[in-house]
């Protein structure tokens, strides 16, 4: 664990579910092995001239083990939580968080599952899918990412103020959760994020919530994502501008679902850097910088 900053303990606000204790009480090391082969073109970040690593995030119900990444020196600085994929937190999210912190960020990615179970020992993702995801209340999920935040103002080094939100895969829809639910959001990027089956437990989707929207949201597809048909991209666009909120999306015509993920077949680096170069520019222009 990390040690290079100060870190505060913070309690976030207590929430109404039923608590299950916690699963995972550290970060897995590498890839998650439902991830299959690494792709040749997989981009690793050193943490030269960055205060990198694991810490533990205080929630209502104890903590959780997150990844933390900012420069070295200097700070507060602007601040973005950035949301797993559906694998959870492992080598590819920490690499994102280390880029963030290179461009002169606090980025921290909380790992979002660590109740009901650790997402690197599954091989088969329908499974994890059931076993895990399925189980991750959004409530919940909005409470721990309140609680990062929480977290990541009381070391001193993150200016909450220039607070922004993006996610990838599971992430994106929970992006898109978020945006509806902290109004101290600056801005919000979602990379792709398919709509879920809603439950008990998954009350909505973007759709649902896109008119409730508190910052800006841009969003991220890849025209040959079968997990995102147009009708459902057009919906939460068509919901958010009729409320007179700032939406805007992207589809990038031949990209498949997470042309982002440089570890995977899926990667497609055209795509994904210029997804890169508009979050950054989105960030830039409503107050997450």
């Amino acid at each position: 664990m990390d040690t290079s900053a100060p870190e505060l303990q913070v309690m976030a606000p207590r929430t109404n579910w039923s608590r299950r204790g916690f699963v995972m009480t550290s970060l897995a090391s590498g890839f998650a092995a439902a991830a299959g082969p690494l792709s040749a073109e997989m981009i690793t970040t050193d943490t030269s001239g960055l205060a990198a690593g694991e810490v533990k995030v205080p929630t209502a119900d104890g903590a959780i083990p997150a990844y933390r990444a900012m420069p070295d020196s200097g700070g507060p600085f602007p601040t973005v939580l950035v949301i797993q994929e559906v694998l959870g937190v492992h080598e590819h999210i920490k690499d994102l968080c280390r880029r963030f912190g290179k461009l002169g960020y606090y980025a921290i990615a909380p790992a979002l599952y660590a109740r009901q179970g650790d997402p690197s020992k599954y091989t088969d993702l329908p499974k994890l899918i059931t076993d895990i995801v399925a189980k991750v209340p959004t409530a919940e999920v909005m409470s721990d990412l309140d609680a990062t935040a929480a977290y990541a103002k009381s070391t001193g080094k993150a200016d909450t103020a220039r607070l922004g939100v993006t996610g990838f895969c599971w992430g994106g829809f929970a992006t898109w959760m978020y945006a509806a639910h902290n109004p101290n959001l600056k801005a919000a990027v979602a990379w792709y994020g398919p709509d879920r089956q809603i439950t008990a437990l998954v009350p909505q989707n973007p759709a649902d919530v896109a008119a409730q929207i508190k910052c800006p949201v841009l969003a991220l597809y890849g025209g040959q994502d079968p997990s995102i048909p147009k009708e459902t991209i057009e919906k939460r666009q068509a919901a958010c501008t009729a409320a007179g909120h700032v939406c805007e999306y992207k589809i990038y015509p031949d990209a498949p679902h997470g042309f982002n993920a440089d570890y995977r077949p899926s990667y497609r680096a055209a795509d994904a850097k210029d997804g890169w170069a508009l979050m950054l520019a989105w960030f830039r222009k409503y107050g997450a910088a």
